[in-house]
C-alpha cells in the first residue's frame, strides 16, 4: 500500500517519564489512521492525493509561514489537553510550521446541542484561558490581520488578533491566547505546562483547514524552529530536542511508531548533520546536502545545486508534513538518468501520470533497483532503504517517488517517505539533526 494514505498521531496513551537528566520526555504513539484498507481502495483515493499534493507542492512557497499540512497526504495527528477542566482536541503535528491553533467556539452553556463533542474548543469553559493584550510583547510574535486591527493601550481588554496563513491560501484568524496543557503520566500523575500560547481561530478558511484533507482534525501543532512552536515553548523543560520514527507501513497490522519530545538515552549510533539557519525562515529544518550517489557512485551534480543563497532560496528541508521526496531539478534529471540506465524492466502500460519513472515488476518476486544516498555537511551519510523512493502505485507497477522542485528559489525537501525506518532525532539546543536505522526498531 502507497503510504500516501494518512498516518494518524493518535492519543492511544501520553506517556511522561523521568530520565537520569531529570529532563521528563513525551512518548506518544504513531498509529496508521485506516489499517483496514482494501488494496484497490488505497490505490483509488492514494491518486486522488497525490494529485493534490503535487499540484500544491510544485508551487514556491509562501515564506516564511507554509507548512507539509496543506497537501492532503502525510499527515499525523496529536491529541492535546487544554484547558481546566482538559478537553482534548486532535491536532496536526507541523515540523514546516510554528504556530499552535485550534479551533474556538464562544459557546457558554449546552454546547452538544449546536456542535459534536470536541469539535472546538470551548474557551468559556476552561477557568485557565487568558487572552494576550494587544501591547504584551507575546504579541509581537503572530501575524496580525490586514488591514491592522487597532490597538488601545488604555483599554484593558483589548485582545490581540493574529491571521495565520498557508501557502495554498488558507487562513486561521483569531485571538492569540494562553492556557493550561496537560499529559497523562505513566504513573498516573498529570504534567502540567501553565503558560502555552496558541491561537484561538474563530474564523477559518481553505482547502487546507476547511477541506477533507484536514480529516476532522481541530487544529495544528507547530513543531517549526520559531518562537511560538511547541517544541520551543516547552524547550526548556523537555531538553530542547524531539525525535520520532516512521515504521514500516507494509506491515500488517502495523507496527507502532512514537514521537518524542525531550531528551531520552543515548544513541551510540546516531550519525549526524548540522541545521542550517534560513535567514528567510526560521521555521524550518533545513540540512546541507553535499553529493548524490546511485549504486555508490558520485553523480556529476554541482555541489552549489544544493546550496542556500545569502537569501535564504534554496536549501534542503527535513519535512514530517510532506510525503514525498523533492530534490532541485539538475540534481532530480541526473538521478533519473543514472536509474534508467541501471533497470531493464519493462515500462508498464498506462504508467500513472504523475510519476516520471515506472516499472513493471510483474512475475519478480524481488526486483532488483538501485541503491540511492545522499552525503551530508558534516561527513554523514544518509542512505534509505529502496522502499522508501520506489513505491508500488498499482499491482505490479513501482514507481520513483522522486520530484523535481522547478520554481525558482524552492527549495527541497526531505519527506516522511523518504524517513521511514529512521530515527530522527531534531536537536534544536545543539542546532543539529541525527539519524538512525538502529533506533528506529527500539522507538
Amino acid at each position: 500500500m502507497l503510504l500516501i494514505i494518512l498516518l494518524a498521531f493518535t492519543h492511544i496513551c501520553h506517556s511522561a517519564t523521568i530520565n537520569s537528566d531529570n529532563h521528563h520526555f513525551l512518548k506518544l504513539p504513531l498509529l496508521h489512521i485506516n489499517p483496514l484498507q482494501s488494496p484497490s481502495q488505497a490505490f483509488s483515493s492514494d491518486a486522488a492525493r497525490l494529485s493534490s499534493l503535487l499540484s500544491n507542492l510544485h508551487r514556491k512557497p509562501n515564506l516564511p509561514v507554509t507548512s507539509g499540512a496543506y497537501a492532503g497526504a502525510g499527515q499525523y495527528f496529536v491529541t492535546l489537553h487544554l484547558g481546566t477542566p482538559p478537553q482534548p482536541l486532535l491536532l496536526i503535528a507541523d515540523t514546516g510550521s510554528d504556530l499552535i491553533w485550534v479551533t474556538c467556539s464562544a459557546c457558554r452553556d449546552d454546547c452538544s446541542v449546536t456542535r459534536p463533542a470536541h469539535s472546538a474548543f470551548l474557551a468559556r469553559h476552561s477557568s485557565s484561558y487568558w487572552l494576550h493584550h494587544c501591547f504584551d510583547p507575546a504579541c509581537r510574535l503572530v501575524p496580525h490581520p490586514r488591514p491592522p486591527v487597532a490597538c488601545n493601550h488604555t483599554r484593558l481588554h483589548t485582545p490581540c488578533r493574529y491571521e495565520y496563513s498557508y501557502s495554498d491560501g488558507s487562513i486561521t484568524n483569531g485571538f492569540f491566547a494562553k492556557e493550561t496543557t496537560s499529559f497523562n503520566s505513566s504513573t498516573g500523575k498529570l504534567l502540567q505546562h501553565d503558560s502555552l500560547a496558541f491561537g484561538c481561530g474563530f474564523k477559518i478558511s481553505g482547502p487546507s483547514v476547511s477541506g477533507p484533507s484536514f480529516n476532522g482534525a481541530q487544529g495544528v501543532m507547530g513543531l517549526g524552529r520559531g518562537p511560538i512552536s511547541f517544541v520551543t515553548q516547552l524547550g526548556r523543560r523537555f531538553g530542547n530536542k524531539f525525535s520520532y520514527c516512521l515504521k514500516d507501513y507494509t506491515i500488517a497490522p502495523p507496527p507502532t511508531s512514537y514521537l518524542l519530545i525531550g531528551s531520552t538515552t543515548g544513541n551510540s549510533r546516531f550519525r549526524y548533520t548540522p541545521l542550517l539557519t534560513n535567514p528567510l525562515s526560521f521555521t524550518f529544518y533545513y540540512i546541507g546536502i553535499q553529493n548524490v550517489y546511485v549504486d555508490n557512485l558520485k553523480l556529476r551534480v554541482s555541489p552549489s545545486v544544493w546550496e542556500m543563497d545569502k537569501l535564504g532560496n534554496g536549501g534542503t528541508i527535513v519535512d514530517s508534513g510532506t510525503t514525498l521526496t523533492f530534490l532541485p531539478d539538475t540534481a532530480y534529471r541526473h538521478v533519473l538518468a543514472a536509474i534508467r540506465r541501471r533497470v531493464k524492466l519493462p515500462t508498464p502500460a498506462g504508467s500513472p501520470p504523475n510519476f516520471d519513472l515506472c516499472f513493471n515488476v510483474s512475475g519478480i518476486r524481488r526486483p532488483s533497483l538501485p541503491k540511492l544516498s545522499f552525503k551530508l555537511v558534516g561527513n554523514s551519510v544518509f542512505s534509505p532503504p529502496v522502499g522508501n523512493y520506489f513505491i508500488d502505485t498499482s499491482e505490479n507497477v513501482k514507481c520513483l517517488a522522486l520530484q523535481p522542485v522547478t520554481s525558482p528559489g524552492g527549495f527541497s525537501v526531505i519527506g516522511n517517505l523518504m524517513q521511514q525506518g529512521f530515527l530522527f532525532e531534531f536537536d534544536i539546543g545543539r542546532s543539529q539533526l541525527g539519524f538512525s536505522r538502529s533506533g528506529c526498531s527500539r522507538a
